[in-house]
Parts: structure tokens; C-alpha cells; sequence
């Protein structure tokens, strides 16, 4: 036979344990849950997929994740060399990349395809816009959005 004995401490602290338990399971009862959207990362922003871009349509998908628009096919397929040394003009271009998580750096001297497509759904400018995406691998490493015009835009995916 065990015979156990309590302080007075002893008791006020399981007492003090079961009302904090207590105002818990009310708490987590009563607090209506937020909805939870999967595409939206912790920084706040969708959460864009760089990768398993294999097929025309993949790469239509990946510039809808930006809301743009495009003719079903590409304008121009191309295979072209990331250089191995940056001048000034890609140095320039890399920072447009950097700007939207990509760096093109790690890819120096690589084969990468470059796919640009026409885009139909660009506001507040009248020509031809297209979208680059470079490919390397099957995975998005860079792109950008600009216009056709010599003295327009180029900007990220993002508008």
C-alpha cells in the first residue's frame, strides 16, 4: 500500500496547471480557424513552380501563374549559352532575376532553351509583348516580360 501526501504548493500548482488547460481547449474551442490556401507561402506571396516544365503547355501553365495570357504557341524556340562571364548588359538582365528569386550566375557557359511567347492580356500598352522563360533541365532558371518596341519595357514575370 502506497500512502501519498500533498503540500499546499504542490496543489495550488496542479490547480494552476488545469486552469491554464482548461482556458487552452476554450481558447482553441471558441477561435474561428482562417481559411488556409496551399498556393500561399509564408512570405505572404502565391507560391510560383519553377519546375517540371517539359511540354508547351507546362509553359503556358507557368506564365498563367502570373496571370499572363498567351498564344497557344511559341513564338521562338532557341537554344542559346548563358556566357561565362557577365558584361554589363546581363549583368543588368541577372538582376531582373535576382529581383524574382532566380540567378542566372549558377548556369554560366550552360545550353539553356529559351522559349518566347506573345502575350495577349498585358494593360495600359498597345504593341507586342512577349515573355521569355529559359529552361535548363526542365526547370525554370530566368524569363522576363517586355515589349517588342526598342525603346519599351522589360521587367520580371511579374507585372
Amino acid at each position: 500500500m502506497f500512502i501519498y501526501s500533498f503540500k499546499a504548493s504542490t496543489i495550488k500548482f496542479f490547480a494552476v496547471v488545469c486552469v491554464a488547460l482548461a482556458t487552452l481547449i476554450t481558447l482553441i474551442a471558441f477561435i474561428p480557424v482562417a481559411a488556409v490556401d496551399d498556393s500561399v507561402g509564408a512570405s505572404g506571396k502565391v507560391d510560383i513552380d519553377y519546375s517540371g516544365i517539359k511540354t508547351n503547355e507546362d509553359r503556358i501553365k507557368f506564365l498563367g501563374q502570373f496571370g499572363w495570357v498567351v498564344k497557344p504557341e511559341a513564338v521562338e524556340s532557341i537554344e542559346v549559352t548563358i556566357p561565362a562571364e557577365f558584361d554589363k548588359i546581363f549583368t543588368a538582365y541577372n538582376e531582373i532575376q535576382k529581383r524574382q528569386g532566380l540567378d542566372l550566375s549558377k548556369y554560366k557557359k550552360k545550353n539553356v532553351q529559351r522559349y518566347t511567347y506573345e502575350i495577349t492580356n498585358y494593360e495600359g500598352y498597345d504593341g507586342t509583348v512577349y515573355a521569355n522563360i529559359l529552361v535548363y533541365r526542365n526547370k525554370v532558371i530566368g524569363g522576363d516580360v517586355c515589349s517588342a518596341d526598342v525603346k519599351g519595357f522589360m521587367h520580371g514575370f511579374e507585372s
